[in-house]
């Protein structure tokens, strides 16, 4: 049975996305996969109360690996574990719970995806980063290298390969902005191979993939709907503020696609001039109720309200730490995701490595 890690350099860079479309790719090969995520900074209770990966769960399910989630992540670090390790006063064998759960998930399959922790400057405190793991478990190590910059970029992969050696199979480069794919192609990917570093694809920057649903909204922001249509599943692309004049906040709208407009529940002229353009949602902040009138031009254009408690910059800074941080949950996210990495990822190299067909 062979093994694959795949992690990244920083958090939110794509692992979860990757693994997934990964292990539909061989599923669909006809290959038998399991999965785990050996390490986990983010704790999670299931329905059931149990201590879990939201990440891994995601993955098992999609996947279809079983209902209990629990036994996903056999290292769970909480602050309370951490700081009982940390002072000594605590005992834990991680070898041993990862070497079980892997060998759990590894049962009656040809190939095991494992999943990084946060990213490679994590758990060297505890023995647990992830080429320590990797190592443990014999895995090859394929790294998701998110877009940050052209020098970030370089810089990142070289430092995947400081971190991993000969571990390492190759770097996945994710999230690039269509203006910088020249950039990628012609310099970063040939100077990456001349230093010994195998860029496996390159993934173009796609708006949908980052974007919110409206349920996803509603949830984080603890909003009321006050409209009758909601689709939570209709995806926001694009956040604008309506915090000016109508005159300008119609031509800043009339400019971006697909958006949620966020503004004071009193401010009627821009929820007016929100209906009036490429509108998703219409948040009003405050705690404020709208005109019947806007509820009533709303409901006729098929745009929900979400009425919210904070006040504007609040719930600007909510929005803001969601963007960009979200899963494929979505099937059209998840599909535009697969999509993706069947048409920029020499997949071929990776069943290669791994001995598949």
């Amino acid at each position: 049975m062979k093994a694959l890690y795949v992690t990244s350099v920083e958090p939110y860079s794509g692992k979860t996305a990757v693994c997934l479309a990964l292990g539909m790719q061989l599923q669909a090969d006809g290959h038998q996969v399991g999965y785990l995520k050996p390490v986990s900074t983010q704790p999670w209770r299931t329905p059931q109360g149990k201590l879990a990966d939201e990440d891994a769960a995601f993955v098992q399910n999609a996947l279809g690996l079983g209902t209990d989630p629990s036994g996903l992540s056999p290292v769970i670090v909480t602050p309370s574990l951490l700081s009982k390790l940390l002072t000594g006063t605590g005992k834990l064998d991680h070898q041993k719970l990862i070497e079980k759960a892997a060998s759990a998930a590894a049962e009656g399959m040809e190939i095991l995806l494992l999943e990084g922790n946060e990213c490679l400057r994590r758990g060297y405190a505890l023995g647990i980063s992830d080429p320590q793991v990797a190592e443990m478990l014999g895995a090859i190590v394929l790294v998701v290298i998110k877009f940050n910059g052209a020098m970030p970029l370089i810089d990142d992969a070289l430092t995947a390969r400081l971190h991993l050696g000969d571990q390492l199979l190759g770097v996945i480069l994710n999230h690039i902005p269509e203006e910088e794919q020249s950039f990628v192609e012609k310099q970063a990917r040939p100077y990456l191979e001349e230093q010994g570093v195998r860029v496996l694809g390159a993934l173009p920057r796609v708006p949908r993939l980052s974007a919110l649903s409206v349920g996803e909204l509603k949830e984080r922001l603890e909003g009321e709907v006050l409209t009758k249509d909601f689709d939570p599943h209709a995806l926001v692309e694009a956040f604008t503020v309506g915090a000016m004049t109508a005159d300008a906040a119609l031509s800043r709208f009339r400019r971006t696609k697909n958006k949620a407009v966020i503004t004071g529940g009193d401010r009627t002229d821009i929820q007016l001039a929100a209906l009036e353009t490429s509108t998703v949602v219409l948040i009003l902040t405050g705690n404020l109720q709208p005109s019947p009138l806007i509820i009533q031009q709303a409901e006729m254009l098929n745009v929900p309200i979400l009425l919210v408690k904070d006040n504007t910059m609040e719930t600007v800074e909510i929005v803001e730490r969601a963007y960009g941080k979200t899963r494929l949950g979505h099937p059209e996210k998840l599909e535009t995701f697969k999509q993706l990495m069947a048409g920029n990822v020499d997949i071929g190299a990776i069943y290669s490595a791994l001995d598949l067909s």
